[in-house]
């Protein structure tokens, strides 16, 4: 299966379950594998047969942006089920990341992986 990448997708939302992260917006890294089959683009040089990665980045940043969900893992599970929407992608592997959410480490997150099956 051939593979769509979205790397280190900056945005800034509400994310968190304290008081102080549901106050004021703070980064949030994506990064973001679609699984698809491209050779029906690579025959037609069509954007309507490609994962379009630039409107699906458009749409991953305004859902973060907005979604002010309590935890990383409901965030990513949005992304996996936005990704998935797309009818050119089968599965998708998507990670969501608080940067400087824990002293010492340089992020804390989740990554999960959901297919259209199921």
């Amino acid at each position: 299966m051939d593979k769509i990448i979205i790397k280190d997708l900056l945005v800034r939302g509400i994310i968190g379950i304290n008081d102080w992260e549901r106050r004021r917006a703070q980064n949030i890294l994506i990064n973001i594998v679609i699984s698809t089959d491209t050779r029906r683009a690579a025959e037609t040089d069509h954007i309507n047969d490609c994962v379009d990665y630039s409107k699906m980045s458009k749409k991953v940043m305004a859902h973060a942006e907005s979604a002010q969900r309590l935890t990383v893992e409901a965030l990513a599970n949005d992304l996996a089920k936005l990704c998935l929407e797309d009818e050119n992608a089968q599965k998708v592997v998507v990670r969501v990341e608080k940067p400087g959410a824990v002293r010492f480490a340089e992020s804390v997150g989740v990554e999960i992986e959901r297919s259209r099956d199921e």
